[in-house]
């Protein structure tokens, strides 16, 4: 009756096809410790060919393998099925001792059980891992790490200390708690989304910027600047509407705030755009409508705007005054809130057809051979 000791490894990387014998099993062994001495498969396959020594020792014939199977959870769990018929093919063995280091891999077991009857499941537990020793070790390598240090060490000491001072302050325990809660929301976000990244670059870039002469560096600093008059223009003219509710409030700040906010979105893509004309790269067509698409963006925002707010009576209907081209007058006429709505959207669709017709003009443009410079 011969006896199968086989470890299962459902991460994969140790080998593609089962690996089957001991000198075999054993090559493997020394090729992954030395590769990765701290991998805890090590473990399991020196504990395979010890289970299968301790069996041929009681004179019972057993026979050791590693299958391994990797990629999701699917292809991994039949790259082994494979392997176990094929070592069940070559073998035919009455029994299995299956031989696990990981919960992972333990969920390897049925697939053995559907081919062989399963005697044990021997699970490697590496004894070093549960020592004070091991713990030592592992805390020493992660305060050497600087970065880990000032991700995990800092946060934590600034809320220790901040959570005594706001008890203080705020004499509350859940004021306190929720607003170091807050905080530690806001750094996770800050860490999570890459924002410390792109902070990281930002002196490179302005520096860049200042050597080089861009002209976006101006135009970023006034559209910032339109952007603060903005925020505050709409935040003054909210705060006159509170009465009138939270929806209408905010739609009083968008009305307000959408013209100084498309002003600085075009003045930072004019500059964008004026530093790609001066490069010799050329300029992208998608540069070269974005003016035209804030511009349409903002013409539709504030279009909605102004109708819900005239719809609550906030603002008033619009008047058209009279024109006069030649012998041609227009009287004045009012514009309701539908009108006016379909005249805002009409323009920010002639606004944006005209950033594609001039974008593709200016993109499809081809310098002359007899202009080009040799």
């Amino acid at each position: 009756m011969t006896t199968l000791v086989v470890c299962v490894d459902r991460d994969g990387g140790l080998a593609d096809e089962p690996v089957v014998g001991w000198e075999a099993v054993r090559a493997l062994v020394t090729d992954v410790g030395i590769d990765d001495p701290g991998d805890s498969r090590v473990n399991s396959m020196l504990e395979a060919l010890k289970v299968a020594r301790d069996l041929r020792d009681e004179n019972e014939p057993a026979e050791v393998a590693v299958v391994s199977g990797a990629g999701d959870a699917v292809r991994a769990d039949r790259a082994v099925a494979r392997g176990l018929d094929d070592i069940v093919e070559r073998l035919n063995p009455d029994s299995a001792v299956v031989v696990v280091a990981s919960a992972e891999a333990e969920r390897l077991v049925p697939i053995v059980e559907s081919r062989l009857r399963v005697d044990a499941v021997d699970r490697v537990v590496v004894r070093q891992s549960h020592d004070i020793e091991s713990t030592y070790y592992l805390l020493k390598q992660f305060l050497a790490d600087e970065e880990l240090r000032s991700t995990v060490l800092v946060p934590l000491g600034a809320t220790m200390l901040a959570f005594p001072v706001l008890l203080l302050l705020a004499d509350s325990v859940a004021l306190a708690v929720a607003a170091v809660v807050a905080a530690l929301g806001v750094f996770l976000l800050y860490k999570g989304l890459g924002v410390d990244d792109v902070v990281a670059e930002i002196p490179g870039t302005v520096r860049e910027a200042f050597y080089s002469g861009q002209v976006s560096l101006v135009t970023y600093v006034v559209g910032a600047g339109l952007a603060l008059v903005g925020a505050f223009v709409g935040a003054v003219a909210a705060n006159a509407a509170s009465d009138a509710g939270v929806f209408l409030s905010a739609m009083r700040f968008v009305f307000e705030a959408v013209p100084w906010l498309t002003t600085a979105a075009l003045a930072a893509s004019t500059g964008r755009l004026a530093d790609e004309l001066l490069a010799d790269e050329g300029v992208r067509s998608a540069l070269l409508n974005l003016p035209f698409g804030v511009a349409a963006v903002g013409l539709v925002v504030r279009g909605f705007a102004a109708y819900f707010l005239e719809r609550g009576g906030e603002i008033g209907v619009a008047r058209i005054p009279e024109l006069t081209l030649g012998p041609v007058t227009v009287a004045a006429f009012p514009l309701g809130g539908l009108e006016r709505l379909a005249l805002f959207v009409f323009a920010s669709l002639v606004v944006s057809v005209g950033g594609v017709v001039f974008a593709s003009y200016v993109a499809g443009r081809e310098i002359p051979a007899d202009l080009q410079s040799p």
